[in-house]
């Protein structure tokens, strides 16, 4: 089996920092969004992946290179033009070739991973099988209506009026039928080759197409809210670590990571938290769920529920709250202690916050 991960979205959705950066590079617990997908590829034993870029291919590739440092084997697959999922498979045609293969969506989190899912399509192995978890309004995702044997008799995107509530939520196993079908559709009336159509059309034609619930934590990371709420869900299997310097003077509490070349100095860090490589944290305080990058610098600060992105610096900035600091971006001033400043700062940006 192989893999193909889709990364091409332009990410409107997480303006300013996708102006600047893939959004399937933000870092969750300081690591990007793609690292813990092909990590939960890579748990399946599927280690050949294709990955569908955009604009933003040298960034991916600077990020990922060829996939060795993860345990994976990775061929990089540009897409020109947002023209649709379906599409995607068919500029891969050559490297799936005869391959059953994973589809999985760049930008989604599952942190129970796919492993459960993958054996599944293993042992029965449907023409299609499509991942699908109970939502609380279906009318916001394609929606799958699936009969009480788990076989799938009907796909639909965004319905006014849904028969259930099992939503689509970004990874699909195929086998090579649906090449058959992606050649077979006809783009659709926003002008992009669905993945759904593809899918209808192998119900159509009488084969097997099934689903798989999934149960475990699962976000499209493509809001700011939906990155912190990710991060908060994986910080909390955080395990302590501390691997920089921590003076006497500074006090850490529960679950906290702090990586090599880091220094704590005064300060304290109430877990579940993680400081990156050679950042420097004096005379402040970090509160739960807090994710701070490599070569950052905070002083005389306070922040809690946020993330603060490699070599931002936070200076005499007090009550930062669900909050996001882009690479290389300065925050200074309020000194008033007295309210709580929610931010979300693009990277290289300079912002002094009055008292």
């Amino acid at each position: 089996m192989k893999a193909l991960v889709l990364s091409g979205g332009l990410g409107t959705r997480l303006r300013p920092f996708s102006y600047s950066m893939p959004k399937q590079l933000i870092p969750i617990a300081n690591r990007p969004v793609l690292e813990h997908v092909l990590e939960n590829i890579r748990e399946t034993g599927v280690t050949d992946i294709g990955i569908i870029v955009g604009d933003r291919e040298a960034e991916i590739f600077a990020a990922l290179g060829d996939g060795s440092q993860l345990g994976v084997r990775i061929t990089y697959f540009r897409q020109d033009a947002p023209l649709g999922l379906a599409h995607c498979v068919s500029i891969a045609r050559t490297f799936l070739g005869e391959d059953d293969f994973l589809m999985y969506l760049g930008d989604n989190m599952l942190t129970a991973g796919v492993t459960e899912a993958a054996e599944q399509f293993r042992d029965r192995r449907p023409a299609a099988q499509v991942v699908v978890q109970k939502v609380a309004d279906p009318r916001a995702f394609g929606v799958a209506e699936v009969d009480a044997d788990g076989v799938v008799q009907r796909l639909v995107e965004k319905p006014q009026y849904p028969a259930g509530d099992l939503a689509l939520i970004g990874v699909y196993f195929f086998t090579p039928a649906i090449h058959r079908a992606v050649a077979a559709i006809v783009p659709s009336a926003r002008g992009e080759l669905e993945i759904t159509d593809a899918i209808q059309w192998l119900v159509d034609a009488g084969a097997e197409v099934r689903a798989h619930e999934y149960t475990g934590y699962w976000k499209d990371t493509g809001r700011v809210e939906d990155v912190l709420d990710c991060n908060r869900e994986l910080l909390d299997q955080l395990v302590r670590s501390i691997d920089g310097a921590v003076d006497d003077e500074s006090l850490l509490i529960g679950p906290v990571v702090v990586e090599a070349g880091a220094k704590v100095v005064r300060s304290t860090i109430e877990g579940p938290a993680i400081v990156g490589a050679d950042s420097v944290i004096e005379d402040s305080c970090i509160g739960p769920h807090t994710s701070i990058g490599d070569e950052c610098v905070l002083r005389g600060s306070s922040v809690s529920y946020s993330i603060v992105l490699d070599r931002a610096s936070l200076s005499g900035v007090e009550g930062l709250h669900g909050s996001v600091v882009g690479r290389s971006a300065a925050v200074s001033g309020n000194d008033s202690g007295q309210r709580t400043l929610k931010l979300v700062v693009g990277d290289h940006t300079q912002v002094e916050v009055a008292a």
